[in-house]
């Protein structure tokens, strides 16, 4: 009897593919080779959520119209070594099918470890051929999952897949895998291309709404933008250092969104993501979140509105902002550039990790300021400071606590959806920390907006607003404040006086006498 049964390489296969679903609707093979799992060889050709076909139309000849799903095998052949080319070969097995149809695949008898290839006791129960991919009709559809195969002949050096396309009909994540048995044809590579299409265009469909999303990001951002370079434009002579530097992430955030746009529009064009148009969107965004970090940490340290420079720690900052650029842009090119989708877990988190821990070295910091800037403020009775910084205390505070939520969600959200089912809701992660920063920016600019009285929140350089130096340091125990030079004066000034007095008796005294 044939029993339904996780195994183990597959469940990892799969875990391994879906984590990252494919960048690129355009699959190129460029002599990729199989990999060994358990007794079969399998080599993953793509994977990708794909909306069915506006039309409903199932026939392989309409497929080309507007707002049809297809995938389809273009040039798609195999090619084998010499040594291994007197003997004709097994089935090699192209093999598509959606997620939920995974179980479909493969099959033990009696019982035993689950295996992809037909072993001798399946075959001897019938339910398979041996030496060939076991796979059963989809409850759902019986015509699912599409398998086509191809072999070679005697002396046959390669082996070529006619042109095919298949209609999709159903919206679901679909798989492909190319699979054989044959130990003989372990060197096997395989050569062309897969076009996977979605009715509105070649975007994934994990991707298509970020095409929408960044649109209206766009639109916000020249929002933003109208309001806040109208309000420098009025007031540019009441513009104060830390105005410009506000100036500058707007500038940035408006070139990040307009090129993300373009990005998704020429992928969902052409179906390839234009490397040069991604390099740009990538670095500019990373420019401007390092940019953003540095300027907050900055504003905690109280820089252009109670104090001038950063005195001895600006190099520090620089330091801990390059650091955090180098980090964040060699995550953010391997995550977008080309056609990188198989990036295992643990080499993402080898990439990711140090990025976290630069962001957590910037909150301690932010916030450690932030409260011996407040301290000093309240001291010093700067009243009109001490409540725009308490705002955005507040603000920072909020956007923490939001942000730490939501990355337990995600990991909660990931942690569930092992095979990539809930594709269609996965683009909400990456547009949150979007809307998230967006909002953030919106309440510093209308905190710091230009204005007639905006010298009032700038650094004025009267001597009481002269911070010490270094003020802001990571330490936990925080020296208590020396006396200052009249409060150590004042003893010394009353004995002073008590003795110039007593002179001055003994003096008064003499003259009587």
């Amino acid at each position: 009897m044939l029993k339904r049964k996780e195994s183990p390489f597959l469940l990892l296969l799969l875990c391994v593919c879906f984590a990252f679903v494919g960048d690129a609707s355009v699959h190129q093979y460029r002599g990729d080779s199989f990999v060994n799992k358990g007794n079969a060889f399998v080599l993953h050709g793509g994977s990708e959520g794909i909306y069915s076909s506006l039309t409903g139309n199932s026939k392989e000849s309409d497929v080309s119209a507007d707002g049809e799903s297809y995938i389809r095998f273009e040039k798609i052949s195999f090619r084998r070594t010499e040594e291994s080319s007197n003997f004709s070969s097994g089935p090699i097995h192209a093999i598509v099918f959606e997620v939920e149809d995974r179980e479909t695949i493969g099959g033990s008898a009696y019982g035993g470890q689950r295996a992809v290839c037909c072993t001798a006791d399946l075959a001897k129960l019938g339910v398979c051929l041996q030496g060939e991919v076991i796979h059963r009709p989809s409850i759902n559809d019986p015509s699912w999952p599409q398998v086509f195969n191809v072999s070679f002949n005697q002396d046959e050096l390669v082996a070529t897949f006619p042109s095919k396309s298949l209609p999709i009909t159903k919206t679901g994540m679909y798989n492909l895998y190319f699979i054989h048995c044959d130990l003989n044809l372990k060197d096997l590579v395989v050569e062309g291309k897969t076009i996977w299409k979605n009715p509105t265009g070649y975007l994934p469909g994990r991707m298509a709404p970020l095409f929408n999303f960044y649109g209206f990001m766009s639109l916000a951002f020249v929002i933003l933008g109208i309001f806040w370079f109208s309000q420098y434009a009025r007031f540019w002579r009441e513009v104060f250092p830390l105005q410009n530097c506000i100036t500058l992430v707007i500038t940035l955030g408006m070139f990040e969104m307009a090129l993300w746009y373009f990005e998704y529009a020429k992928f969902n064009e052409t179906g390839i993501r234009p490397t040069g148009i991604t390099i740009w969107a990538v670095t500019v965004g990373t420019v401007k979140r390092t940019v953003a970090r540095i300027i907050i940490l900055m504003v905690s340290m109280g820089y252009g509105v109670v104090r001038p420079t950063l005195g001895g720690l600006t190099s520090k900052v620089v330091m801990l902002g390059v650091t955090f650029f180098l980090a964040s842009e060699v995550v953010e090119l391997v995550e977008n550039v080309g056609a990188v989708s198989d990036l295992s877990g643990k080499a993402r988190l080898f990439l990711v990790l140090p990025v976290g821990i630069l962001d957590a070295f910037f909150i301690l910091w932010i916030f450690t300021s932030l409260s011996a800037t407040l301290n000093k403020l309240q001291a010093r009775r700067m009243l009109v400071k001490l409540d725009i910084y308490r705002k955005f205390t507040n603000a920072l505070a909020v956007a923490v606590i939001v942000s730490v939520g939501w990355i337990c969600y995600e990991l909660y959200f990931k942690s569930k959806d092992v095979y990539n089912e809930q594709w269609q809701n996965a683009w909400i992660i990456p547009a949150f920390w979007q809307v998230l920063s967006f909002s953030l920016l919106c309440i510093i600019c209308t905190l710091w907006a230009p204005s007639q009285s905006s010298t009032r929140y700038a650094f004025s350089g009267e001597s009481n607003e002269e911070f010490d130096k270094d003020q802001t340091t990571l330490t936990l125990i925080k020296p208590s404040p020396l006396p200052s030079r009249d409060v150590r004066d004042a003893p010394e000034a009353r004995l002073t006086q008590s003795n110039n007095g007593t002179s001055t008796g003994d003096l008064e005294e003499d003259k009587t006498e």
